[in-house]
C-alpha cells in the first residue's frame, strides 16, 4: 500500500496537476489538506475516473481536508469531538483495509505570541486529547496500524530547516510548536521519514515569495507519524520533489509512504 499527503492549496486551482499526479502515481490512498472549497464544489466525479472514492469535510475558502482511496473508506471521522458547528475543517479519518488513516491540517499560528499561535498551542493539546480517546492503545502505546499524516505546520529540529538560525524561535519552528507535537508523539508516534534518511536539507515546502524551491530553502512540514505496527511495515518515505515544479504548483510537495 502507498499513502501519500499532499497540501495542494486549493484544489480548484491545480485540479489539472493533481488529476495528472493521481494518474500517474496512483497511490493507493490520498490525504489532502487546504482543499478550499466546501464539499458540493469539490471535483468528486473527476476523482472518481481515476478510480477512487472520496470522502470529504471541507470549508468555504479555507482548510478542508480530504482523503481519497483506491478502496473502500469506512470509520470516517470528521473533526474533533467539541468542534463547533462552525470549526475550522482540519481533521479526518478513516480506515482503509486494516489501517487506521488520519489526515491533518495543523493551524499555522501566524507569529509567535499572536492569538493564532495560542490557538495553535491549544489545538495541539486538542490534538492529543483526540488521538489518545480515539484510538486503541494497549499497555499505554497505540495499537495496530494507525498513519497520521498532513501538514503539520511544525519542524521537527535544525535539519528540517533550511537556515536554523535565521528561522530560530520563529512560527514553524518554536520550541513550544515542538513540544506540542512531541506531546503527540509521545503517544506512540515515530516520524516515519526519519526510518529511511537522517539527512538534514530535505524539505516538503518551499515559499513562492522568496522563490525557496529554485534555492532549495525549504522546510520539512509535510509529515509521516506512525505507531509502532505501521512503523514496522513502513518499507520508505519519499519526498516528490518532480511534483513541486512545473507551472502554478503548490508551495508544498506530495510525499508517499510505501507499506508492505
Amino acid at each position: 500500500m502507498e499513502i501519500a499527503t499532499w497540501n495542494v492549496n486549493s484544489i480548484r486551482a491545480r485540479l489539472p496537476r493533481v488529476l495528472e499526479w493521481l494518474d500517474s502515481r496512483r497511490p493507493d490512498v490520498v490525504c489532502l489538506q487546504e482543499t478550499k472549497c466546501e464539499d458540493a464544489q469539490f471535483p468528486r466525479a473527476e476523482v472518481e475516473e481515476l478510480g477512487y472514492t472520496a470522502q470529504l469535510h471541507g470549508q468555504k475558502t479555507y482548510n478542508g481536508v480530504a482523503i481519497l482511496a483506491r478502496a473502500p473508506l469506512c470509520d470516517v471521522v470528521r473533526g474533533f469531538p467539541d468542534d463547533e458547528p462552525d470549526a475550522d475543517a482540519r481533521v479526518l479519518g478513516a480506515t482503509v483495509g486494516d489501517v487506521m488513516v488520519l489526515d491533518l491540517y495543523v493551524v499555522n499560528g501566524q507569529e509567535v505570541g499572536s492569538a493564532k499561535y495560542a490557538y495553535k498551542l491549544e489545538w495541539l493539546r486538542r490534538l492529543r486529547e483526540f488521538v489518545d480517546h480515539h484510538y486503541p492503545s494497549a499497555g499505554g502505546r497505540l495499537a495496530q496500524k494507525l498513519v497520521v499524516t498532513g501538514d503539520f505546520n511544525i519542524t521537527f529540529d535544525d535539519r528540517d530547516v533550511y537556515d536554523p538560525d535565521a528561522w530560530r524561535g520563529k512560527v514553524l519552528c518554536s520550541e513550544p510548536e515542538r513540544d506540542g507535537l512531541a506531546e503527540v508523539m509521545a503517544l506512540g508516534l515515530r516520524d516515519g521519514f526519519r526510518k529511511f534518511d537522517q539527512d538534514a536539507g530535505k524539505y516538503t515546502w518551499w515559499d513562492f515569495r522568496t522563490r525557496g524551491f529554485a534555492r532549495n530553502a525549504g522546510l520539512r512540514i509535510d509529515h509521516f507519524l506512525l505507531s509502532d505496527e505501521a512503523w514496522e511495515a513502513c518499507t520508505g518515505v519519499r519526498v516528490d520533489l518532480e511534483a513541486r515544479g512545473g507551472d502554478k504548483p503548490s508551495d508544498h510537495a506530495p510525499v508517499i509512504a510505501s507499506f508492505a
